[in-house]
């Protein structure tokens, strides 16, 4: 009761509080929430220490191990009933000996790839030992992570904290809330890192940190992972070992995980990173000096102000920099072709299989391109597919939008 009536207090806070008094209050709050959470948790919840004598010593909790036990239970569970996503064939009339095809992740429960992510830290800190009973869960995210583990703290019963720049989409923000989550806006999106850390410190929590736990709590060998999924949903297909994946980095986990199983598995495949210009990824790729931290770019969910502990440079073969009009410019024109929406990251990686497919039809290959739907459209309704938006930013997307759509030979085409 008390958790829910904080977060109601943290919504009216950003509405009418000046901005001087936000933070404040707003940490103000999440420690009073904290002290509540810590009186309404069972006695027990902590591994008790148990002197057997002789140098022995017992730390096992019954009540937590069974707690852990049926919170791993429902996450499992919870994955059975969403099983895998889709991955559509997409038709490209000018490009006749290529077969382009999107892995739709925003099919998961929480309309995003991200799901993905936020269910393999919760295993990963639950297995470790570092989750109990109300156990206080933060992360620092552009959104969509933190969407998909508010999904799951309030699966298995945690509180969660968002800590988000503040030019995150309001749909996502709203997405968090219903979930349970708490918001906590930050001004500085390079800043995200420190105030996540600071509050996990100051409530007692565990600052999951995808940033840097994305390469590692995900079995890059397998176990269902996205890499393992493409290849398996491949294999009845004309081409049925892609010539490339594509992809984009906002932890750099996903490009991780793609670039490490094509080489287990001894693939010929090759993988081609998408980068908004000015974040931080290309230029330590391509081992150019590095620049001072200020992507400036406004596409959500990749591209970053520095280069994140996640990524791993060597399994890439190819990046390419794409202007943010242009990443735009296509997820609009992809969107008007599949009858939906869908955001800008996935805009990105259409720009990539575009210049990838030119430069196979130029050298007269065959083969399969594979790239994501990132996530949901529908969560950027009030940004890229707001007209009023793109002209607040000063974008003019029109053309390249007709252009993108003529490049793909998406004209009066039957889909």
């Amino acid at each position: 009761m008390f958790g829910g009536d904080f977060q109601n207090f943290r919504l009216v806070q950003t509405m009418m509080l000046p901005a001087a008094f936000a933070r404040f209050h707003n940490r103000f709050l999440s420690i009073m929430e904290a002290c509540v959470q810590q009186g309404l948790a069972k006695a027990g919840s902590r591994n008790r220490l148990t002197h057997l004598g002789d140098g022995r010593m017992d730390k096992h909790n019954a009540a937590r191990t069974a707690w852990v036990r049926n919170a791993i239970g429902l996450i499992e569970a919870d994955f059975r009933r969403s099983s895998d996503t889709h991955l559509l064939r997409i038709k490209a009339p000018a490009f006749g000996g290529l077969d382009i095809y999107l892995k739709d992740e925003s099919t998961h429960p929480t309309g995003s790839l991200k799901h993905r992510l936020a269910r393999s830290l919760f295993l990963y800190f639950l297995c470790n030992g570092q989750l109990g009973p109300g156990t206080p869960v933060i992360e620092a995210s552009s959104g969509s992570t933190a969407v998909s583990e508010a999904y799951f703290a309030n699966l298995v019963g945690l509180p969660f904290h968002a800590v988000v720049p503040a030019t995150t989409s309001e749909q996502k923000i709203r997405e968090i809330v219903k979930h349970g989550g708490a918001i906590h806006a930050v001004s500085d999106s390079s800043k995200i890192y420190d105030e996540a850390e600071e509050l996990a410190q100051q409530i007692g929590g565990v600052y999951f940190d995808q940033f840097s736990n994305a390469d590692r709590v995900t079995d890059w060998r397998g176990n269902n992972n996205i890499a393992e999924a493409i290849f398996s949903q491949m294999e009845c297909e004309r081409f049925f070992q892609p010539a490339w994946i594509v992809c984009g980095a906002g932890t750099g986990g996903t490009s991780a995980t793609i670039g490490r199983y094509i080489r287990y598995r001894r693939h010929e495949t090759r993988l081609c990173l998408v980068d908004p210009k000015g974040s931080a990824f290309y230029a330590h790729w391509a081992g150019e000096a590095p620049t001072p931290p200020a992507c400036s770019s406004l596409i959500e969910g990749i591209g970053r102000p520095r280069v994140e502990p996640s990524f791993i440079p060597t399994v890439i073969d190819r990046m390419e920099v794409v202007e943010d009009t242009q990443s735009i410019a296509a997820a609009r024109a992809l969107s008007q072709w599949l009858g939906r929406p869908c955001g800008a990251s996935t805009g990105a990686n259409m720009i990539g299989v575009l210049r990838l497919a030119k430069a196979m039809r130029r050298e007269g290959r065959q083969g399969s391109i594979v790239s994501l739907i990132c996530d949901d459209g529908h969560r950027y309704s009030d940004s890229y597919a707001c007209d009023d938006w793109l002209r607040s930013k000063g974008l003019r997307i029109g053309d390249a939008q007709k252009a993108i759509a003529r490049d793909f030979g998406w004209h009066d085409v039957a889909r």
